[in-house]
């Protein structure tokens, strides 16, 4: 199993693996290590640490990646010595080397939007991940719904409006990059729609799967009556669903 040792303010790393032989990693090196999408393996064990952060140790050919995970995954994880596959951010920070896991890719993504925000550190992030769930917490954010976000906890009102504020003007770029802006199916509202857009991009559907979904849902003529996008979205992701 190897040693990680951080010894230079240049980002350089020593590795000693068990016969003594002797690696350096460069920054250079580094970036690459950041283009691992995901990790695929067997589980090989799972240990609580300091407060409530859970550890997976994953065996990926013989090779232990220890990857801090959500703790509400570990009641989903499978058995010892079964597989899975988990989404990685690598984060290097001078003391330490952390993998972080997830079980999307869109969460994973969101994860890396929240430790943008100024004053979101990993573990604040994991947080909110943690206690509203990915589908909650987009739609919090969309929503600007600052009281949900504070729901976490050392999530207080400043912090949420920060994130709130920051975050919704990066998913609208999403939704610009995806080519959200050029229907308007009838019976939904602009602001409902590019919040039901928004939010289910963020989830991980294509431009293309939004768009199929508002077209067949607007039919329904009983969510013109909705006045926010919360019945629309179950309804978009219930429908997308049956495809999956």
């Amino acid at each position: 199993m190897f040693e990680f040792r951080l010894f230079t303010h240049d980002v350089d790393i020593l590795i000693i693996n068990e016969n003594n032989g002797i690696i350096i990693i460069t920054l250079s090196t580094i970036l690459i290590f950041y283009m691992i999408g995901y990790l695929k393996g067997n589980v090989a064990d799972l240990q609580k640490g300091n407060g409530n952060r859970i550890t997976l140790l994953l065996d990926v050919n013989n090779i232990g990646y220890e990857v801090q995970i959500l703790p509400r995954m570990r009641a989903e994880l499978p058995a010892v010595g079964e597989s899975i596959q988990i989404f990685t951010h690598l984060q290097v920070r001078e003391d330490q080397i952390v993998l972080y896991g997830f079980y999307n890719m869109a969460e994973r993504d969101l994860f890396r939007q929240l430790i943008s925000v100024s004053g979101i550190g990993t573990q604040l992030a994991i947080a909110l991940l943690d206690t509203l769930g990915l589908q909650d917490l987009i739609q919090a954010i969309v929503g600007g719904n600052t009281r949900v976000l504070a729901k976490t906890p050392g999530v207080g009102s400043k912090t949420a409006e920060r994130i709130a504020l920051e975050l919704k003007t990066k998913l609208s770029e999403w939704r610009q990059q995806a080519g959200m802006l050029s229907s308007n199916p009838s019976n939904i509202t602009p602001k409902i729609q590019e919040e039901v857009e928004m939010t289910l991009l963020a989830l991980g559907y294509t431009g293309a799967e939004v768009m199929q979904a508002l077209q067949v849902i607007s039919q329904d003529s009983s969510l013109a009556k909705q006045t926010n996008s919360d019945e629309w979205i179950r309804n978009a992701i219930a429908w997308l669903s049956q495809g999956t």
